[in-house]
């Protein structure tokens, strides 16, 4: 059975070096500042490398009852057997990686232009990443942001949870909220450069 997601604060992992405490005890930080799902990314790292990275990192958040999606890593979300995966467009196809984790694991998929969202398979996915809303330095490939605006078009035709993701600092995120339209915000830089991850994610919440 799939576990219910809190999709409210969703913390989406740097590399490490720019996480200000190191992996594990940013994230720590921050789930005491109210982050609710975390996702680790590195798009740099071998599988071995990851591995080596997120086993402390899961072993801490089941320990608070915090789920752990996997990012494009299909087989080491289910080597450690970790929540759910998230995948891009230009990842691996989303049948192929239901396939892969089961039934009872979350799948994320990233979405960034309505032909994308029609074709969203609510059978196979369970939540919608949408953006980047602003700018972002964190996803060097990112296509051109949509603005509050914009992305609240595109979340309107979302058939699953939508989180808005790019950019995301406390005001804009307040922006996000007022829409009524998002599940969640996911961001990175605004916890994982922060002097205080856990003020910063209590000022996101």
């Amino acid at each position: 059975m799939k576990p219910h997601i809190n999709y409210s604060l969703y913390l989406v992992t740097d590399e490490v070096e720019r996480c200000r405490y190191g992996l594990v005890e940013t994230v720590r930080r921050a789930v005491e500042g109210g982050v609710t799902l975390v996702q680790y990314r590195s798009e740099k790292l071998t599988h071995e490398e990851q591995k080596a990275q997120v086993l402390p990192l899961q072993q801490y958040l089941r320990s608070v009852g915090v789920p752990l999606i996997i990012n494009d890593n299909v087989a080491l979300a289910v080597e450690i057997d970790a929540e759910g995966i998230h995948i891009g467009q230009d990842d691996m196809p989303v049948a192929e990686a239901r396939a892969l984790i089961g039934p009872d694991k979350i799948l994320g998929l990233t979405v960034t232009t309505a032909e994308q969202m029609a074709a969203v398979n609510t059978e196979l996915v369970d939540y919608i990443g949408c953006g980047p809303v602003f700018p972002t330095i964190t996803k060097d490939d990112a296509p051109p942001p949509m603005g509050v605006e914009g992305w609240a078009e595109l979340a309107k035709l979302s058939p699953l949870p939508i989180v808005a993701i790019g950019g995301l600092n406390a005001e804009r995120t307040a922006a996000i909220r007022a829409t009524g339209l998002a599940a969640g915000v996911a961001v990175v830089s605004a916890i994982c450069a922060a002097e205080n991850p856990t003020a910063a994610a209590q000022q996101l919440s």
